[in-house]
């Protein structure tokens, strides 16, 4: 067994001995890398629903917009794209719960501890949407979710929110507490991802988003920010026009 002192010395002869051994080149003119030219953002823009159906997709909307309704000077969930942001992230390593361990054994753990379900996020969604549409029907007169006034989606809500309404084959209140997450990081994620559409949520909190330096405003508290916010896709008015 090595002692650490003689394993710090044989690092640092390979190390010396290593560097010895190789020619340095002269670099002019140019940077000798690219910033992780391999993970370019993928830039998600509203178009056709890439995990929803588009019975669950109508639902979604009107879910994230009785969970952030709008007012006069704000968009809601649904004008700020959260459904959209939500699809996105379901169809994509979200949604399968990729890089986590999925083996078992799965035993219910404290909030704490996070998710402790054999259930991936894309599954707790189909099945809860699945469900969301039953409950509505059969004590609705066969409405679905979308077709209930605002106060009626409110209740159904509230009442899978405390536990009254209880799913089949999924926990409801875990889909209520994924919504929960996920309704906000769509309205306040980088738009990039799909949600929070002309950042509409920055704007609403005064946030400056990813612009170069805005060290004289940390300070200045109660003070709106006058710059619009800047996304990782930047603005559109910096976007050239072909005449």
């Amino acid at each position: 067994m090595l002692d650490r002192r003689t394993f710090l010395a044989a690092s640092a002869f390979w190390l010396a001995s290593s560097t010895a051994m190789t020619q340095a080149s002269e670099i002019r003119e140019h940077m000798p890398w690219s910033p992780f030219p391999s993970s370019e953002p993928q830039v998600e823009r509203p178009g056709p629903w890439k995990f929803f159906t588009a019975n669950e997709a109508r639902a979604m909307e009107a879910v994230v917009d009785r969970m952030i309704p709008p007012d006069p000077e704000t968009a809601g969930g649904k004008d700020a794209g959260c459904a959209v942001f939500i699809d996105r992230q379901l169809k994509g390593p979200y949604g399968s719960s990729s890089g986590l361990y999925k083996l078992g054994p799965f035993v219910k753990g404290t909030k704490e501890q996070g998710s402790q379900s054999p259930v991936t996020p894309a599954e707790l969604y189909r099945k809860g949407l699945a469900n969301l549409d039953r409950v509505c029907k059969a004590d609705n007169g066969g409405k679905s979710f979308a077709d209930l006034s605002a106060d009626e989606q409110d209740r159904v809500l509230k009442e899978i929110e405390s536990g009254n309404i209880k799913f089949e084959g999924v926990d409801a209140q875990g889909f209520f507490d994924a919504l929960l997450k996920d309704v906000p990081e769509g309205f306040f994620s980088d738009p990039i991802h799909g949600g929070n559409r002309d950042m509409a949520g920055w704007k609403m909190i005064g946030f400056p988003g990813i612009r170069y330096d805005y060290r004289d405003w940390i300070g200045r508290h109660n003070e709106r920010y006058p710059y619009p916010p800047v996304s990782i896709m930047g603005r559109a008015d910096w976007t050239p026009h072909k005449a």
